[in-house]
C-alpha cells in the first residue's frame, strides 16, 4: 500500500464538499490559511492487542475511532493557552475539523493502524506536535485503550511514528519549524473517507447529544483527565543550605534530567513516590521505550509524573528524589549549581 502523499501539482483540483465554498471565504479567520497533512502510525506492543483487528471488527470500530478522536481532542487542549482572535474555541468531545485536526482515512496494515490526518491552522498543528513530542498523545491513547479494553492495572504499550511521505518526523521533533514545513508542504490529496464520515457522525451523536440517543455507551472510553491539581503550597525549599525557589517542572528540566540520569531513572521514579509510577508502571515504560534508549525512558517517566501530579510535580520533589537516589550532582546541575560540590571537595582536601 503506497501511503506517500501525492504531489498536489500533479492532481486535478479535488471536488469540494458542501460548504467548502463558504469556508474559503473565511480564510481571514486563520483556520483555513494553513493546511497540511501527516500520517500517524499506531502499533500495540502487547501481543494480545492487535489494533487493526480491533478496528476491522464492526463492533469495535466505533470505539477505536472514539479512542483516536478523544486522544487528539485532549492533546489539542493541553498546549492551548488562548485562542486566536477570530478562531472559535475547541469543543471537547465534539471535535471534527473545528479543533484544527481532522481524520481523513484510517488504513489497516498489520500490526499498525495508519491514521491520515489533516491540519487546518498553524496553531492546532503546533499544539499537536508539542503534545506528540512530550508523550501526551501516547498517554491519552493508552488511557483511552485501558477504558476500552478493561486493562485496569496495565497500560497498553504503544509504539507511535509520525510520517510525512518518506520523512520520519520523530527524528526531527526538536526542530519544530522544520516539522511544520514538512506537514504544510504535504497538502491533503483526498477528501474525508465516506466511512470516516459515518464514524464521525456516530461519534458526534454519542458525545454531543444530551439524551445519548440510545447509543451504546458501554463501549465508549472516557477522555483522559488532564486538569491540574491545586498548586503546591511551598514557595521555596532548602538545598545544601541555600533557599531555592520552588516551581513546577519545565520541559527543559525534563530534558536535562533525561540526558544525565542514565540507568538510574527507575530509582528516581520510585523515589518520587507518585501513584502513576508504581513498579509495574516503570516496567511498562522500560519495555515500551526499550528501542528508544535510556533518554526516552527517563524523559517519559518524568513526563508521566508531570501528567499525574500537575502543579505538584515540582522542582523540590525531583531534587529530593535525586538526593535520595545518590544523584546529588545531577540535582546541583538541575539547579544551576554545578560548582558547589567541587568547591566542597576542594575545601575538604585543604583541611
Amino acid at each position: 500500500m503506497n501511503l506517500h502523499p501525492v504531489d498536489p501539482l500533479l492532481l486535478p483540483p479535488p471536488p469540494q464538499e458542501p460548504g467548502m465554498a463558504d469556508d474559503s471565504r473565511k480564510m481571514v479567520d486563520g483556520l483555513q490559511e494553513w493546511i497540511g497533512s501527516a500520517y500517524l502510525f499506531v502499533e500495540s506492543s502487547m501481543e494480545k492487542v492487535i489494533l487493526p483487528n480491533l478496528y476491522q471488527d464492526p463492533q469495535q470500530k466505533p470505539a477505536i475511532f472514539r479512542v483516536l478522536k478523544l486522544a487528539l481532542a485532549a492533546c489539542s487542549l493541553i498546549h492551548c493557552t488562548s485562542p486566536a482572535p477570530h478562531s472559535p474555541p475547541p469543543t471537547p468531545g465534539c471535535t471534527g475539523s473545528q479543533d484544527g485536526v481532522q481524520i481523513l482515512k484510517i488504513h489497516c496494515s498489520n500490526p499498525q493502524l495508519i491514521v491520515h490526518m489533516k491540519f487546518c491552522g498553524l496553531e492546532p498543528c503546533t499544539r499537536f506536535l508539542r503534545s506528540y513530542r512530550e508523550g501526551a498523545l501516547r498517554a491519552a491513547l493508552q488511557e483511552s485503550l485501558v477504558a476500552l479494553l478493561g486493562h485496569a492495572q496495565h497500560l497498553v504499550p504503544l509504539h507511535l511514528e509520525l510520517r510525512v511521505g518518506s520523512e520520519r518526523l520523530d527524528l526531527m521533533l526538536q526542530e519544530e519549524e522544520r516539522c511544520l514545513r514538512c506537514i504544510q508542504q504535504a497538502k491533503p490529496d483526498r477528501l474525508r473517507d465516506e466511512e470516516i464520515g459515518k464514524l464521525e457522525d456516530a461519534f458526534r451523536s454519542l458525545t454531543c447529544d444530551p439524551g445519548g440517543g440510545g447509543a451504546p455507551k458501554a463501549s465508549a472510553p472516557k477522555a483522559p483527565a488532564y486538569s491540574p491539581p491545586p498548586p503546591a503550597p511551598a514557595q521555596t525549599f532548602v538545598f545544601q543550605g541555600q533557599q531555592i525557589a520552588n516551581r513546577p517542572l519545565s520541559l527543559e528540566d525534563r530534558q536535562k534530567f533525561a540526558r544525565s540520569v542514565g540507568r538510574k531513572w527507575r530509582t528516581v521514579g520510585r523515589a518520587l513516590n507518585c501513584r502513576a509510577l508504581r513498579e509495574q508502571d516503570l516496567d511498562c515504560l522500560a519495555y515500551e521505550y526499550d528501542r528508544d534508549g535510556l533518554y526516552e525512558q527517563a524523559f517519559q517517566m518524568l513526563h508521566r509524573f508531570v501528567l499525574a501530579e500537575g502543579r505538584r510535580a515540582t522542582l523540590q520533589r525531583l531534587v529530593e528524589a535525586l538526593d535520595k537516589s545518590s544523584l546529588t550532582s545531577l540535582a546541583e546541575d538541575l539547579l544551576g549549581l554545578p560548582g558547589q560540590r567541587e568547591y566542597q571537595e576542594q575545601e575538604e582536601k585543604q583541611d
